[in-house]
């Protein structure tokens, strides 16, 4: 049976187990991702008014959802998994879930507030208090979608997938540090560029510990990134008005659209979280 009650994500003994090889794990999200890139493709004679942009959008959804039908698949047959959804952390019993999520936003909101609250000090923000139904809205399904994709692909299926290959520290850096390349942190040039792929590093790793703390639980992790990412936008959306002249050191690069996990206040509130989670390395 596969162990489920621990930290880890190790697969479980299955005799069918086995047959989890490099280049599958390596193979397996680009055979997805060029999947729902060809199966969009169609919209553009479908839907001749939509932009390059919202069909390559479309394609992403798909490739979740053909990731969504093929992990029971891939998990029983390269893990040797018999019960893949508990084995990728998603279920467990609703007590252990609800206390996983609820854990993960209270974290999310503490590093929001580790941000902003320099912020308004010096001046380099002023709190306006407004935000609108639709931006709300917005805001909690974009972070709900992308907390919750992102976090069966990297916390749940990649770092199940690299334990068992080259153990468990090894594992925790390298899904940080492809998680923090698959994001477009390259765009901004120079230090910035740096900054930011040096905070994603630090967010992978603090997720990664997040499940471990949960004994295997992805919720917490999922309420964690998506905290964030709602949380942020939200704020940016209305809430908060960012200083012109708010340096870029500190509240990370972007300009409008700065992004706080590049900045000092981001990587001092991971780095303490990361302090705090050390016994799960």
């Amino acid at each position: 049976m596969p162990r489920t009650g621990g930290a880890g994500t190790t697969p479980g003994n299955n005799p069918e187990a086995g047959r989890l090889h490099w280049w599958g794990t390596l193979l397996y999200v680009p055979v997805l991702y060029g999947g729902g890139w060809l199966l969009s493709r169609p919209l553009l004679l479908l839907r001749p008014a939509w932009r390059i942009d919202q069909v390559d959008l479309a394609g992403v959804a798909v490739a979740l959802v053909l990731l969504l039908l093929s992990l029971p698949w891939r998990l029983r047959r390269a893990w040797g998994c018999s019960d893949p959804w508990r084995q990728l952390g998603l279920a467990a019993a609703p007590a252990r879930v609800l206390r996983a999520l609820v854990r993960g936003l209270i974290k999310a909101v503490l590093l929001l507030a580790l941000v902003v609250v320099p912020l308004l000090l010096t001046g380099a923000a002023h709190w306006q208090g407004s935000l609108s139904p639709a931006l709300a809205a917005n805001a909690l399904t974009l972070g709900a979608g992308v907390g919750f994709a992102e976090e069966l692909l990297f916390r749940g299926w990649l770092l199940g997938e690299l334990e068992p290959q080259i153990g468990a520290r090894r594992a925790l850096g390298l899904q940080a540090a492809l998680f923090a390349l698959v994001h477009p942190w390259y765009r901004l040039g120079g230090l910035d560029a740096v900054a930011l792929l040096g905070g994603l590093v630090l967010l992978g790793i603090a997720l990664a510990l997040q499940r471990r703390a949960d004994h295997g639980v992805l919720w917490g992790a999922i309420g964690l990134h998506g905290g964030l990412v709602g949380g942020w936008l939200a704020l940016q959306a209305g809430l908060l008005q960012l200083s012109p002249c708010a340096p870029v050191w500190l509240i990370g690069p972007g300009g409008a659209g700065a992004n706080p996990i590049g900045g000092l206040l981001g990587w001092l509130g991971l780095g303490a979280l990361l302090l705090v989670r050390r016994r799960w390395w």
